[in-house]
């Protein structure tokens, strides 16, 4: 795995005083699909969050987006990776890391993200190329939504 992220969590001890409570290099990195590498750093569900759960909210099983709650993901796109056009159920904001990439949207118009650019994606369709000579990291916090209703017409979750 290419994909190599340092993780810390902090949390508090009996007494209320602020602890690290994980400090690692991500275990769930993950092949999703060809030239794709993603790691789940954190889920929640339920808002407003529980600061209280002593769960790992890396452990979780979450699909692409949690409905009621929060999903913090590291992607990184090799050149030439394999596409996946989808939409979800949640308003996404990404920060890309390193690298760069392109986003299209479903009537062809897309934009190019390079490091340091930020997107809000709000339920639209859309997909990821990366066009480029290196691999593109990006981090996704996707935070759960009612879907898209433009013109009254309710557009959910696909791909």
């Amino acid at each position: 795995m290419s994909l190599k992220l340092r993780r810390v969590v902090t949390g508090h001890d009996a007494s209320g005083r602020a602890t690290v409570k994980i400090d690692e290099l991500v275990q769930n990195a993950a092949e999703t699909r060809a030239g794709v590498e993603a790691s789940v750093v954190w889920t929640t569900q339920g808002f407003p969050v529980d600061n209280d759960d002593p769960a790992d909210g890396s452990t979780r099983k979450v699909g692409t987006s949690e409905h009621d709650g929060t999903v913090f993901r590291v992607v990184c796109l090799q050149p030439g990776a394999a596409p996946r056009i989808h939409r979800t159920d949640s308003v996404d904001y990404a920060v890309v890391i390193s690298g760069e990439i392109y986003m299209e949207l479903d009537d062809g118009v897309g934009v190019t993200l390079r490091q340091g650019d930020v997107l809000v994606q709000r339920g639209t369709i859309h997909n990821w190329f990366n066009r480029g000579t290196v691999p593109c990291t990006i981090a996704f916090v996707l935070v759960g939504a009612r879907p898209a209703r433009p013109g009254g017409k309710a557009l959910p979750a696909v791909g």
